[in-house]
């Protein structure tokens, strides 16, 4: 237990924020929580300023000074130019690891499944919330999907010592590597290579599309789920629901130095000063903030006092259900609810222990390896074109041969389309042509390379990107 007051940065957030975070605020007091506050602002009115990152930069020295984050939900403006918060506070801090557990609370918030207890931990900074995106053509735009392999190791390990931990006795790995073969491919072997450091956890992998299938409808096949970045945000979400509702979802957001803590849903501006409003989410953010600051008898008081109240059958409007529920209540009144419970514990509804409980942060280890032996044999140039004639498109790129490169393969999205295409495959005006050396396992050159972009302008062709194509230790670093 900390002995002073742990200073903590706080923001109220848009919308529904400031309700929902006083009622946590109220109960974390209550409750003896050793916690000194510091208020920042961020969200719309910041966005409205002109910062279109949504935080002052004066607010990053609280961030830096006390590394925790209690964070209400905000409102980004619609329209273009704005940046996401949790996106930019995510990767500008270091939190690599996003942690959502998802628990039914059954019979007392309506679930399909009664005993899920599911912690999802997704990776935070890489996959395609890199945010690399560009138009490249009239008709084609790109995102570019960036998985590294020190991210990788670094979310991977994180799972496997929660699951130590924390109790859990095995940890599942989910990615899309049938078809994502580099990236993806990199997460699971990763995932198989950290995974053999233990013993005894019980360890898997699921093809993303039907490990989501299995989720939703047998979630107890799962105990602790490691995954890239989209695929974590969405399923996190959908375990969240099908446990019972976004509505009581918290997360952590964790990294060598910071940490954030949030709910999961959004800022509902259209039920704002209302007092209706659940404070469940945020406040089972605070729960895992004040285990992450050592406070976790504070953090199994009021659990147990939130189970306790829910038990009793003490709604909000968004779990309320006629003959389950006995009280509707406003979002005060359900916080005053969860105070007037501190030091109870609930009779149906598994009593939380925390008494052991592990801080939520762990130095990460990164792997000692050998650089692998890379060289340059081809390049990937990719043409803006808007006719769909492929012939002539063939044509025009196979003269480009010379100076020891040779046209290997015209695509068109992926799918090869000269020579030998078919003539029911669709064209856009984003055309790829690999080009690789003319002699048999010869390296290529920069020179060879910048020669040839200049027959491509000489000849009127708009090349409008270049990916050179790497062999590592002798194997390809590319698709075919």
């Amino acid at each position: 237990m900390a002995s002073k007051n742990v200073p903590i940065t706080v923001a109220h957030g848009d919308g529904i924020g400031p309700e929902i975070m006083g009622a946590t605020l109220h109960i974390l007091k209550q409750a003896g929580a050793q916690i000194e506050i510091e208020p920042i602002e961020i969200g719309e009115k910041i966005y409205l300023r002109g910062i279109s990152a949504g935080i002052e930069p004066s607010s990053w020295e609280s961030l830096r000074r006390t590394k925790v984050f209690l964070k209400a939900p905000i409102t980004t403006p619609q329209g273009g130019g704005f940046k996401s918060l949790n996106v930019t506070t995510r990767k500008t801090l270091g939190l690599y690891a996003n942690v959502r557990p998802c628990v039914s609370y059954h019979p007392f918030v309506e679930t399909k499944h009664p005993g899920m207890d599911v912690v999802i931990v997704r990776e935070n900074e890489e996959d395609l919330y890199a945010g690399i995106e560009h138009r490249q053509s009239d008709e084609v735009y790109q995102c570019l999907k960036l998985i590294s392999r020190p991210g990788s190791e670094k979310i991977v390990r994180y799972a496997f010592e929660y699951a130590v931990r924390n109790g859990r006795k095995k940890v599942t790995c989910f990615t899309k590597d049938n078809i994502m073969k580099f990236t993806d491919g990199l997460f699971h072997k990763v995932f198989d290579e950290v995974g053999a450091e233990y013993s005894g956890i019980e360890k898997e992998h699921w093809i993303v599309d039907i490990g989501a299938a299995k989720l939703a409808d047998t979630p107890s096949a799962f105990d602790v789920i490691v995954m890239p970045n989209l695929y974590g945000d969405i399923l996190s979400d959908v375990a969240a629901q099908i446990a019972g509702s976004v509505g009581l979802a918290g997360s952590a957001n964790i990294g060598d130095q910071c940490a954030m803590f949030e709910a999961i849903h959004g800022s509902a501006p259209r039920r704002a000063g209302q007092n209706l409003a659940n404070p469940s989410g945020l406040l089972h953010g605070a729960l895992l903030m004040l285990l992450h600051i050592d406070q976790p008898e504070v953090a199994e008081r009021i659990h147990n006092a939130w189970l306790k109240t829910l038990e009793d059958g003490v709604h909000t409007y968004d779990i309320f259900k006629e003959r389950v529920s006995k009280q509707k209540v406003g979002t005060k009144e359900f916080a005053q609810a969860v105070v007037d419970r501190l030091g109870q514990k609930p009779s149906t509804l598994k009593a939380v222990s925390y008494s052991h409980a592990p801080k939520q942060t762990m130095a990460h280890k990164a792997a000692e390896r050998t650089r692998e032996k890379k060289e340059l044999v081809g390049v990937d140039v990719f043409v803006d074109w808007a006719r769909r004639d492929v012939a002539e498109f063939g044509r025009k790129a196979e003269a480009l041969n010379g100076d020891g490169l040779k046209l290997e393969v015209v695509n068109n999205r992926g799918v090869q389309i000269y020579p030998d295409g078919f003539k029911e495959t669709f064209c856009t005006d984003h055309w790829r042509c690999r080009f690789k050396s003319a002699e048999a396992g010869k390296p290529v050159t920069h020179e060879q390379i910048i020669g040839l972009l200049q027959r491509f302008a000489g000849a009127g062709l708009d090349f409008i990107k270049t990916e050179h194509l790497y062999t590592f230790d002798g194997k390809n670093g590319f698709s075919e």
